[in-house]
């Protein structure tokens, strides 16, 4: 199963860019200066030059030879104010108001991306998920075959055999109650996610119902989605509906479910919900000891991913290779 080290590898041979919106946050200019003593990726700063390297100085962090981009000394603002405008002509909006908008570095980022100036953006440190995510569906936008950016979380925990265990988590942070052809598009990318981590998925689409054993509304759409996704994706291991504990545990599949080949062994798990999800990652990352790396956004036309406010530079640095990795 791939680690870090295997997606750094995979860096070396083709490196990559990728944008920090809040260039002046200490937790981004540690990640920044980990990433300059390496050659794998290469940081795009925003924000004022001099305070940024006035930052840097302050927390003790040698950045020397990131490049800054300043939004108000950038000079192809008149190109990216054209591009802006006719992305959002359905909007009506005015020159005026794509630079008003370009001032704010979440938009100014991402618009890097569009352009191919960087390959990826992370962001977060300080904005919402939210302020992190819309911009991107504006302006990046879905790719042509997925109508909605998900989310999933891959959680890596090490075996006393020196090998990590690697799991993967989807929809935990995004679509709040979605629906059956929603779940099938979550299950694909989070599948195609999981194997860009060496994890070959063997998907489980959980309830509180294993093979009809309760019934109800979730319990039929999480029975359907399985259904929907073998059937449009036959090459993917999956079962569903299973509870938890027969998704994951072979004694408890071979009573309930034990002819299933994924029931007991399933490694990507699917919920019905952002509820469920959110609650099931954090109590992996919580009570299991397991890290947790995400949210990774998926179905987008470029790797844009969101930070949560309270990280730390570890992670930060963890979540730009993962990020760079999906480009």
């Amino acid at each position: 199963m791939y680690g870090f080290g295997e997606l750094i590898s995979v860096l070396k041979k083709n490196p990559k860019t990728i944008v920090f919106t809040e260039g002046t946050d200490p937790r981004i200019l540690e990640a920044s200066s980990r990433l300059l003593a390496s050659n794998f990726l290469h940081p795009i700063l925003i924000g004022n030059e001099d305070e940024i390297y006035k930052g840097a100085e302050e927390s003790g962090f040698n950045i020397r030879g990131a490049e800054i981009i300043d939004p108000e000394k950038f000079d192809r603002m008149d190109e990216m104010v054209d591009l802006f405008c006719e992305l959002r002509k359905s909007k009506g909006v005015t020159k005026e108001q794509a630079r008003q908008t370009l001032s704010h570095a979440n938009y100014f980022g991402t618009m890097l991306v569009k352009m191919g100036v960087a390959d990826s953006l992370l962001g977060g440190a300080t904005y919402s998920t939210a302020d992190t995510v819309r911009p991107a569906l504006q302006l990046i936008k879905t790719k042509p075959e997925n109508k909605i950016v998900s989310s999933c979380f891959i959680l890596v925990r090490p075996r006393a055999t020196g090998e990590n265990e690697l799991l993967a988590m989807g929809d935990c942070a995004i679509n709040i109650t979605p629906n059956e052809e929603e779940l099938v598009e979550i299950a694909h990318e989070t599948a195609n996610c999981a194997r860009i981590f060496g994890l070959e998925p063997e998907v489980a689409f959980l309830s509180y119902s294993t093979f009809g054993s309760g019934s109800g509304e979730t319990v039929d759409k999480m029975r359907n989605a399985a259904e929907m996704t073998k059937k449009a994706y036959p090459e993917l291991p999956i079962a569903g509906e299973l509870q938890f504990d027969a998704a994951v545990s072979p004694r408890v599949a071979r009573t309930k479910c034990p002819n299933d080949p994924v029931a007991g062994h399933a490694n990507t798990f699917i919920f019905p919900d952002i509820n469920a999800g959110n609650i099931g990652y954090k109590i992996a990352q919580r009570l299991g000891n397991f890290e947790a790396y995400g949210p990774i956004l998926l179905g987008l036309n470029a790797p844009v991913n969101d930070l949560s406010r309270g990280c730390n530079a570890a992670e930060v640095y963890s979540m730009a290779i993962i990020t760079a990795a999906l480009a």
